[in-house]
């Protein structure tokens, strides 16, 4: 198990006033998904927040901390201070717990996946220190004095990032040759180390995991992590049967069946869940995208059709979220046939099995269904942003 240590004791001094780790997104402090996101990690026990000395009763009060944290603590003027804070926080709670990896996460890092911290917690109990990075991509340049100096080789560079782990010991060891307080700074831990000849091993980092440091970068967390736009649509279609047979019925064949009768192959449930998709994005109906004239060819697969529907979801910014059907008719038999509609509506709406159901009912012997002259269907759609 690990440690982590959480900093949120900055100035937000490039961000145009704005206090960046409490800035809301989607309803909750961004510092709040932060701590979060290192919680959810199964290697990590306990978690530290550092903050400003004035918000450490604030915090410890909110309602949006993880019961992962075990004590909110008050940092200094520089990271390394507020680092040690923490660390030392650690040692308090657990004296003898020196091997224990810890893991130093900036509270403005909300992107971080679980995956990634447990990576980083496992290469620090195998090595000691290990930090994640990203390749630079770029060609990178020395400047001075407005001109290029040097072009350096960017096969041996690489971007850090959080969570940065080292075990504890190491950390204590480091900060006796070079005091957090003391007159070199460190930009990170991994520098620290470095300076005390300690090794510290890379692990592949995440293009994700971005620190928000500009305002452009909280707008692109809060467009990552704010709750997607969520619409519900309602379809219904009924068709008679016709002359033929090879039923098509939620993207399946029914051999032998009696065919449904249409401009189309008469698949009412497909034709149900279009509409249901087009209702919920505001696109009109079916029948008005595909006249039943020259303009829709005869027979066309209803899987065309609702292909189609997916994609002009998908070019204002949409897309299927989730679909409930109801088949109504007293033929043929359906209950042995409803997983393999279900799978193939989820398949074309390019989701898993379980974000689709299907039901069948005889509609109580009532009607034009309950009679076997027709099937219906009628299927409600939530779709969601993209964005």
């Amino acid at each position: 198990m690990a440690d982590a240590v959480i900093v949120a004791a900055g100035a937000s001094r490039r961000m145009d006033g704005i206090d960046k780790v409490l800035a809301p997104v989607g309803g909750r402090p961004l510092l709040a998904w932060s701590i979060d996101a290192v919680a959810a990690s199964p290697h990590v026990d306990r978690v530290v927040v550092v903050t400003a000395p004035d918000r450490v009763a604030e915090f410890q009060a909110a309602r949006w901390l993880s019961p992962r944290v075990v004590s909110v603590v008050a940092g200094g003027e520089t990271r390394p201070v507020s680092v040690a804070n923490g660390v030392r926080e650690l040692v308090r709670l657990d004296p003898d717990g020196g091997d224990r990896p810890v893991l130093v996460h900036d509270g403005a890092r909300p992107l971080v996946s679980p995956a990634l911290v447990s990576a980083v917690a496992e290469a620090t109990e195998r090595t000691g220190a290990a930090i994640p990075v990203l390749s630079v991509t770029e060609t990178v340049k020395r400047v001075g004095e407005g001109r290029v100096l040097e072009t350096l080789d960017r096969s041996v560079l690489a971007a850090a990032q959080t969570p940065q782990g080292a075990r504890r010991r190491l950390l204590l060891e480091a900060w006796v040759t070079h005091p957090p307080d003391g007159d070199r700074q460190f930009t990170d831990e991994a520098a620290l180390l470095e300076a005390c000849t300690i090794p510290v091993y890379a692990i592949p980092g995440e293009p994700a995991n971005l620190k928000v440091t500009l305002p452009d970068d909280l707008r692109r967390v809060q467009a990552a992590l704010a709750p997607a736009p969520v619409r519900v649509g309602f379809g219904h279609d009924s068709h008679p049967f016709g002359p033929g047979d090879g039923l098509r019925l939620g993207g399946v064949e029914i051999a032998g069946a009696p065919r449904l009768a249409g401009h189309s192959d008469g698949d009412v449930v497909l034709h149900a869940v279009a509409d249901a998709l087009l209702g919920a994005a505001g696109l009109g109906d079916l029948g008005r995208l595909f006249p039943s004239d020259s303009r829709t060819p005869r027979g066309i697969a209803s899987e065309a059709l609702l292909a189609e529907v997916v994609r002009r979801l998908a070019g204002i910014g949409l897309r299927p979220a989730s679909v409930d059907i109801v088949v109504i008719g007293a033929r043929p038999r359906l209950g042995s046939r409803l997983d393999a509609m279900r799978a193939a509506i989820a398949g074309l709406l390019g989701l898993p099995d379980g974000a689709v159901n299907v039901k069948a009912s005889t509609g109580n012997l009532a009607g034009d269904e309950g009679a076997g002259r027709s099937i219906s269907a009628r299927a409600v759609a939530i779709i969601e942003g993209t964005a």
